[in-house]
């Protein structure tokens, strides 16, 4: 509720003067009530639950479970009337260890027992109105050895008269304090009355005899008596031990074991869900981390498939190639044999020609040498 707000000096978080003192609270009330009345004592305004049961009747903040308060100021102060009745409040705060721990403080124990979860200590209240300072960091650090990190819940339970309940980054004296953080009490004026001075009586001296001496007057002291104290009839005095009846006591501790009880189950599930978190957590990991490992795996049998593939098409374009020039040696072979009997002819020709022309030759020379012979 607190977390993004500016946390300094003073956070109040219930004023019974406030037009709505209760609007971030909420009520659980059963034979008892929680009402606005006017207190004699300080005359103004103030908050009253009473019930019989303490268990029954409390406020507690916030109003809605599932939020918290965040208030990360260390020390808590509560401005409450002693009823001379049972009265109890608890605050739960969140440690540096990220655990939930509780403060329970009750006018009806008289030793203080620290349990993981729940610490319950007794407190002593004076007639009328008292101002309890509630130093969170201290008390973490003494009852389980943490740092305090915020508080996150509060309960107030019957009987009492609140006035104010706030928190505050250190302790502040009267004089530092604003007006409405204070408790004033009503001065009653007494009438200012003329006291009557008493007139001292005056003494005639007679004149002694000329022999005798004169006599020493003696004033007379009136010894003051101590002013006895009121005695306080027994009924209204205040009872040495708060609790009239036992079986209420019991009850109320028999509600508070039940109390730790529910408390210390809430937190063990609560850790049983986180621990079930993380696991789901570390099993989606587990799910990615096999996942990705068999991508990979597909990737790298991908790989090898696609060089296979690249290999095949390189053959296959090799044997093509291959293909392709033993044809074309083929064309040319077929082109050469074609050529080659082309080329016969021709010589063959060529041959011809020559055979004819030397034959020709041959005739010419015989012709001569038969002319050459004829002549001689």
């Amino acid at each position: 509720m607190f977390r993004n707000t500016f946390q300094s000096g003073f956070l109040s978080i219930l004023y019974s003067c406030g037009s709505s003192p209760l609007e971030l609270w909420d009520m659980h009330v059963k034979n008892g009530y929680i009402r606005r009345i006017m207190d004699e004592e300080i005359k103004s305004l103030a908050l009253e639950i009473a019930g019989t049961n303490v268990a029954t009747t409390y406020i507690f903040c916030p109003a809605d479970p599932k939020k918290v308060l965040a208030i990360r100021l260390p020390f808590l102060i509560l401005i409450v009337k002693n009823m001379k009745k049972y009265f109890t409040f608890e605050i739960t705060i969140l440690d540096d260890k990220n655990m939930h721990r509780r403060f329970r403080v009750s006018n009806f124990q008289s030793a203080t027992r620290v349990r993981p979860f729940c610490t319950s200590m007794p407190i002593g209240l004076l007639g009328g109105w008292n101002q309890i300072q509630f130093n969170l960091c201290d008390f973490t650090r003494r009852a389980y050895g943490t740092n305090y990190i915020e508080t996150t819940r509060m309960q107030v339970h019957a009987n009492c008269r609140i006035r104010r309940i706030y928190f505050a980054d250190r302790l502040y004296s009267e004089d530092e304090l604003p007006e409405d953080f204070r408790l004033f009490f009503p001065v009653h004026r007494k009438k200012c009355v003329r006291e009557e001075v008493p007139k001292i009586p005056s003494v005639e001296l007679e004149k002694p005899p000329s022999i005798e001496r004169t006599p020493s007057i003696e004033t007379e002291i009136t010894e003051e008596k101590p002013i006895k104290e009121p005695e306080i009839p027994k009924d209204e005095a205040e009872p040495e031990e708060p609790f009239e009846e036992p079986e209420e006591a019991k009850e109320v501790v028999e509600w508070e074991d039940e109390e730790e009880e529910r408390f210390e189950e809430e937190e063990e599930v609560e850790a049983v869900e986180e621990v079930a978190v993380l696991d789901e957590g570390a099993e989606a990991v587990e799910e990615v981390a096999v996942l990705d490992e068999e991508a990979e795996a597909v990737e790298e049998v991908a790989v090898p498939d696609e060089e296979a593939k690249a290999e095949e098409e390189a053959a296959v374009l090799g044997e093509e190639a291959e293909a392709e020039e033993e044809a074309a040696v083929l064309g040319e072979e077929a082109e050469a044999e074609e050529e080659i009997p082309v080329l016969d002819e021709e010589e063959k020709a060529e041959f011809a020609d020559e055979d004819e022309g030397e034959g020709e030759r041959a005739e010419d020379e015989n012709e001569r040498e038969n002319a050459i012979n004829e002549a001689e």
